[in-house]
C-alpha cells in the first residue's frame, strides 16, 4: 500500500551487547545473563529487562576489581567500594565516567534523560549532617 507505515525494528538484548562492541566496549558475560562492561577505566552491569531491553546497573570506576560508586560527601565526591575503600574522586575520573555513561546509553538504544545529561549521578549522598545509627558518628 501506498501510505503503509513501517515499523521499526527493536533490536533484541544480543544485538545491543554486540553494539557496545562496535563502540569501542570491552565487554565480558557473566554467569546470570548479565554483561560486565568496561571502558576508559569505568566499568558497569547490563542486565537484560523486560521486552529485551537493557538495565545498566552498579555504574561507577574499575577499582581493584571492584566497582567503586560514585558518592557526594557535600564537600568533596568520592569513590567507594563495597569492600569499604574509599578514594576522592579526581576531577578527569568524573568526565570519563560521564562519557562513559553516555556512550553506554547510546549504544544501547537507551533514552538519556536530562539531569544525567548534565553531569556525574551520584550514586550515594553522605552529607556532614546524617549520622550513624549504630555508633553514633558523623558519616
Amino acid at each position: 500500500m501506498f501510505f503503509r507505515r513501517v515499523r521499526p525494528r527493536e533490536p533484541d538484548f544480543a544485538e545491543r551487547i554486540q553494539a557496545l562492541k562496535d563502540w569501542g566496549f570491552q565487554v565480558v558475560p557473566q554467569s546470570d545473563g548479565s554483561v560486565l562492561v568496561f571502558r576508559d577505566g569505568c566499568r558497569a552491569r547490563v542486565r537484560r529487562g523486560p521486552g529485551e531491553v537493557p538495565e545498566v546497573d552498579q555504574v561507577g570506576r574499575d577499582l581493584g576489581g571492584e566497582t567503586a560508586r560514585l558518592v557526594d560527601a557535600g564537600y568533596q565526591k568520592f569513590w567507594l567500594t563495597p569492600g569499604g575503600r574509599r578514594r576522592p574522586a579526581l576531577a578527569e575520573e568524573l568526565k570519563a565516567l560521564h562519557a562513559f555513561e553516555e556512550d553506554l546509553r547510546e549504544a544501547l538504544g537507551l533514552t538519556s534523560l536530562y539531569n544525567t545529561s548534565l553531569g556525574t549521578v551520584n550514586a550515594y549522598h553522605r552529607y556532614d549532617r546524617l549520622r550513624d545509627r549504630q555508633n553514633g558518628t558523623s558519616l
